[in-house]
């Protein structure tokens, strides 16, 4: 006959007294909690989350023109009009974002990235050749103004892959474009004055057309209101300068 053995198991969680007074003398751990499940909890249906700012807010730029069909919207000119705005604003960052570096481009790539950019972006060719100290020299003052005013597009490109047998001795040069058409000529660094900072550069660009454009002006993008911008940084950045002198000579 089969020998069976039978273990005991009480409930869970479940002590005897005598446990207990061994558990109050240290004679044995602590007793455990019982595990308890987490919660369910289950997840709420997209079509019953209440429709305020904050659903319009979690929306993606694909899903706000997908709504422009929904009939439960029509009634809400609140929501409609959120959404517009909410719409217009990603689509505002998106063209913003587009550019903000001097970014290499090819001869093969100049019609598409220039030529053909679209009417209301203002395009910096730079032309240059590695190894020309005042290529150089303007090179970090581009990139600056690049990353500040970055719904322009700044590109730079081998001077001989935009313009066969190019002189070197008129480099750098810089081109500006816009609707496809020539705009300005810079050839050599003295336009931009013997120091050549980004200020300076910004100030020639901006000479006779509204060249730079950072993005948060667009109610007012004339040459003027870019000038004076151009300015106002410039200042800034003197007193900045000023100040950083003063504290060094106040600790020495």
């Amino acid at each position: 006959m089969a020998d069976y053995h039978f273990v005991y198991k009480d409930v869970e969680g479940a002590s005897t007294q005598w446990d207990d007074i061994q558990r109050k003398l240290g004679n044995l751990p602590p007793k455990p909690a019982p595990f308890r499940p987490p919660t369910f909890t289950p997840a709420q249906d997209e079509d019953s989350k209440p429709k305020d700012k904050a659903w319009i807010d979690e929306k993606t730029e694909e899903e706000l023109e997908d709504l422009e069909d929904d009939a439960t919207l029509d009634d809400d000119r609140f929501l409609e009009e959120y959404r517009k705005k909410r719409l217009a604003e990603m689509r505002e960052t998106c063209r913003v974002s587009r550019f903000g570096s001097l970014t290499p481009i090819s001869g093969s790539d100049f019609v598409r990235e220039v030529s053909q950019a679209p009417p209301d972006v203002w395009v910096v060719v730079f032309l240059f050749k590695e190894g020309i100290p005042e290529c150089g020299q303007l090179i970090p003052c581009l990139e600056e103004l690049a990353a500040k005013y970055p719904a322009t597009k700044f590109v730079k490109i081998i001077s001989t892959d935009c313009i066969p047998n190019y002189p070197d001795r008129n480099l750098p040069t810089l081109l500006v474009y816009n609707n496809g058409a020539v705009k300005g000529t810079y050839v050599g660094l003295h336009h931009f004055g013997r120091r050549c900072t980004p200020e300076g550069v910004a100030l020639v660009l901006c000479q006779s057309d509204p060249v730079l454009d950072d993005g948060q002006s667009r109610s007012d993008p004339s040459r003027k209101a870019v000038i004076d911008g151009v300015r106002k940084r410039f200042i800034e950045k003197v007193v900045t300068q000023h100040e950083d002198d003063d504290d060094g000579s106040s600790s020495d």
